[in-house]
């Protein structure tokens, strides 16, 4: 009989503020599709740093012909000294750092810069000699690059050590501020969400006061009449989570996996299981913001 009594108040409370009920539930969904998306966007800035970085080399550039760096006076890099870096990157002591080690000779070079810019024609008198000789070297902790660098940085024969990783970190820190937008967008949206349940739950017991009055002279506890005020609350920001989901959903089913995955083949993008691991997530973020707003409203405007 109660719960019957109950489901009746929320079913009346939700068509008597219709109006309010609708704006809840759209702005707890924009709120939350803000939330989800940063939390994904997250999720996709750890796949591209664990998949990229597990890719990242030290590129050791030996000496060109015509290098002015001090450590290429004597010119071009020898036989004997790329013979010397070769046995130090693949000896004991650079053992525990180096994962593998390959050399790529003038040669290689200058075929992977033509197939790259063979059809510029800023690049057309560019000639194999002007290429220059590097190894590249993968190493077991991408983090390491300083014992290499310090090895190698200013030895003759070794015009430069570059660490792949500066690359890439402009792009992560570009993602990750995009992130923390997303976040504070969310933060900002979430506030007029509490605001906005807040309002509506308020509307709803003042409407119904003479009713909870009547309700408390009977005896009623507090908890029951309090209950279906929190209910409407909290069904309305769900409604508004499932929305959030089914639309992050959509996003990454028909964005990310269908056409920018296929566009852009060598990043490793997030598929829609990422979805369901945020799914959670904003359902109870609903719920809280439900939760804040009945404790914020009803404690007043529940009294008779």
């Amino acid at each position: 009989m109660r719960l019957q009594f109950i489901l009746a108040e929320i079913g009346h409370g939700l068509r008597r503020n219709l109006s309010m009920t609708v704006s809840v539930v759209l702005v707890t969904f924009v709120s939350l599709t803000f939330v989800g998306a940063a939390g994904l966007l997250q999720l996709q800035i750890d796949e591209m740093k664990d998949d990229w970085y597990d890719r990242v080399e030290v590129s050791i550039y030996l000496c060109p012909t015509d290098s002015d760096v001090p450590s290429c006076a004597g010119g071009e890099a020898t036989e004997e000294q790329i013979a010397a870096i070769r046995a130090e990157l693949e000896g004991e002591a650079l053992a525990p750092y180096v994962e593998r080690v390959y050399f790529e000779t003038k040669e290689e070079a200058f075929a992977g810069f033509q197939e790259r810019y063979g059809d510029d024609p800023t690049f057309a008198s560019v000639t194999v000699d002007q290429m220059q000789a590097s190894f590249r070297v993968a190493l077991v902790d991408p983090e390491q690059y300083a014992v290499v660098s310090e090895m190698f940085e200013g030895r003759a024969g070794v015009e430069d050590v570059r660490d792949d990783r500066e690359l890439l970190e402009p792009l992560i820190l570009l993602l990750n501020r995009s992130s923390l937008l997303a976040a504070g967008l969310a933060a900002v949206m979430l506030l007029a969400a509490v605001l906005l349940i807040t309002t509506t739950i308020r509307l709803s017991a003042m409407s119904r006061r003479r009713e909870t009055g009547i309700m408390r002279l009977v005896g009623a506890s507090n908890l029951f009449i309090q209950l279906p005020f929190m209910l409407e609350g909290a069904i309305a920001a769900t409604i508004g989570a499932a929305l959030s989901v089914t639309g992050l959903w959509f996003a990454v089913t028909y964005l990310v996996e269908d056409w920018l995955a296929s566009s852009l083949r060598f990043v490793n993008f997030i598929d829609a299981d990422a979805v369901w691991l945020v799914a959670p997530v904003l359902v109870a973020v609903a719920i809280g913001l439900a939760a804040i707003s009945s404790v914020v409203t009803l404690s007043r405007y529940t009294k008779v």
